[in-house]
C-alpha cells in the first residue's frame, strides 16, 4: 500500500505544482508525520522533490518530472475521465483505488490532451445524487470489510461463506461458489451458486463474509451480463404475480407501464383512455403502482384491489376530513 500512496503522492505534486505536507496529507488520508517520511523516502530513491520555505511553501518536484502514458487518444481519456466519475465503484469498496487511478489518467495525459480532457469530463454527469425532485438516490452501505472479503473470494475463485439476512427470515450462515458481483442503482449484488443452484445476494444484507481456501466450483469464464439478464428474468417471471386491468390516462402510460412486469394487451376506449391489461410482480406491487397514479388510472379487474384501493381512499379521506 505504501508504494501506491508515494505514487499518489508524486502524481498530487504533478498536478497542483506545490502543496504543503498538511494538504498532503489531507489528499492522502494520512497523517503529516508519515507524508514528511515519504517524501524522504522518494528523495532517497531519486525522484526530484524539494521543499520550499515560507508562508506559501511547501513541496514540489523539480520541472519536467513526469510519468509517460502512450497509446491513450483524447477520446479513450475522456471515457476513462467519465468512468471515473460513476459511483458504482463505491458500492464495490474500490472508491479510494477508482480516484488514485484517476489520478494517474490525468497526469500521464499528453499535455495537449490534458486540459481539454478534463473539461470536457466536467461537463457530463453521470448518475447524480439526486433526480429532478430533488429526491435522493441512497446508496446502501456496506462494511469494508465485508466488501474486501467478498472480493478476495470472487477474484481468487474460493468458496464464500456468508452470514446472510434474507427477507423475513432469521439471519443464517451459507457457503457459496462466488461467479462475480453486480451494482445497479448502486445496490451491490452478489452472483454465486449454492449446491449447483444460481443464488444472487444482496450486499447489504451480508451480516459478515469469510473467504475459505476451498477452491469455488465455477467456470472458467463468465459473462456477467448475460447471467443478470438471466437471473433478472427469472425474477420478473417468478412469485405471485397478479395480471389486472386498468384505464388509463395516456399522459401517464409510460408511469404505469414503467412499474409492471409486462403489458399483456392494450387498446383505446372511445373516450380516449387507454384500457391496459398489465401484471405486477405481487398484489403489493400492484397497489401500489395503481395507487401512485391517483385519478389518473383506474383498476377495473381484479375486485380485490378495486377494494384495497377503495380501502386506502376512505382512510385518507377520514383521516384529512376530521376536523381538528
Amino acid at each position: 500500500m505504501r508504494a501506491d500512496r508515494l505514487v499518489s503522492l508524486v502524481l498530487l505534486l504533478r498536478q497542483h505544482g506545490r502543496l504543503s505536507a498538511a494538504a498532503l496529507a489531507r489528499e492522502l488520508e494520512v497523517s503529516t508525520r508519515t507524508v514528511l517520511r515519504d517524501i524522504e523516502a522518494l528523495s532517497a530513491a531519486g525522484v526530484p522533490v524539494y521543499a520550499e520555505r515560507g508562508r506559501h511553501g511547501g513541496f514540489a518536484l523539480l520541472p519536467g518530472f513526469r510519468t509517460e502514458l502512450t497509446g491513450l487518444n483524447h477520446d479513450e481519456a475522456l471515457a476513462l475521465l467519465v468512468a471515473g466519475s460513476r459511483r458504482g465503484a463505491q458500492a464495490f469498496g474500490l472508491g479510494s483505488a477508482l480516484a488514485s487511478a484517476m489520478l494517474k489518467v490525468v497526469d500521464a495525459l499528453p499535455e495537449s490532451y490534458r486540459d481539454t480532457a478534463a473539461g470536457a469530463a466536467q461537463r457530463l454527469l453521470i448518475d447524480p445524487e439526486t433526480d429532478l425532485l430533488s429526491r435522493r438516490l441512497v446508496a446502501e452501505e456496506v462494511p469494508d470489510t465485508i466488501v474486501a472479503e467478498v472480493l478476495r473470494a470472487v477474484f481468487a475463485g474460493h468458496k464464500l461463506r456468508i452470514h446472510y439476512a434474507a427477507v423475513d427470515q432469521t439471519p443464517q450462515w451459507r457457503t457459496v461458489d462466488p461467479i462475480g458481483l453486480v451494482t445497479v442503482r448502486d445496490q451491490a449484488y452478489l452472483l454465486a451458486t449454492r449446491s449447483g443452484e444460481d443464488r444472487t445476494y444482496r450486499l447489504s444484507r451480508v451480516l459478515a463474509a469469510e473467504e475459505l481456501a476451498e477452491p469455488a466450483q465455477r467456470p472458467d469464464r463468465v459473462d456477467l451480463d448475460r447471467a443478470w439478464q438471466e437471473r433478472s428474468t427469472r425474477f420478473r417471471t417468478g412469485g405471485d404475480q397478479v395480471t389486472v386491468l386498468v384505464r388509463v390516462n395516456p399522459a401517464r402510460r409510460e408511469d404505469l407501464v414503467g412499474t409492471a412486469l409486462a403489458v399483456r394487451a392494450e387498446e383505446a376506449d372511445p373516450d380516449g383512455r387507454l384500457r391496459l391489461e398489465v401484471t405486477f410482480q405481487d398484489p403489493r406491487h400492484a397497489e401500489w403502482a395503481l395507487w401512485q397514479l391517483s385519478t389518473n388510472a383506474e383498476a377495473l379487474a381484479p375486485q380485490w384491489l378495486r377494494n384495497s384501493l377503495r380501502n386506502r381512499a376512505a382512510a385518507i379521506a377520514t383521516r384529512y376530513g376530521m376536523s381538528s
